[in-house]
């Protein structure tokens, strides 16, 4: 599994995924984080346009981010990349606490439904709804 995580300075989530260019993406082998790189886009704003295809393209399916309007999720989505909205802080964290199922999604549900059914509430982490 290689989930991406958009990212400021510090390896922090960004917490506004549209004007993000810079993304660390994770190998995740036995539920254990395995590889890191470091993934920059090279046209700005490319998740209004073919960041999902790019990061499909590589493996990713999971996307963990801060703030994400519906469009962008949708655009993920149609790319088989589940988005997982609302995280915040160091992103190595984040993934370490969504590959031990403690993340879950604090959006709205507009990716597949292959995970968990979502009957908390802001479980942990606000949501930043654009």
């Amino acid at each position: 599994m290689r989930i991406a995580v958009p990212i400021e300075e510090n390896e922090v989530i960004a917490q506004h995924f549209g004007h993000c260019e810079t993304y660390m993406i994770y190998t995740i082998v036995d539920k254990k984080i395995d590889d890191k790189e470091l993934y920059i886009t090279s046209t700005g704003h490319a998740c209004h346009s073919n960041l999902g295809d790019l990061l499909a393209e590589i493996g990713v399916t999971i996307m963990l981010a801060g703030g994400m309007g519906a469009g962008a999720a949708n655009k993920l989505a149609a790319s088989n990349i589940e988005a997982i909205r609302g995280c915040e802080g160091n992103a190595t964290e984040a993934v370490e606490l969504f590959i031990t199922g403690k993340l879950i999604d604090s959006g709205s549900s507009c990716g597949t439904h292959e995970h968990h059914h979502h009957h908390e509430h802001n479980h942990g982490h606000s949501c930043h709804n654009n």
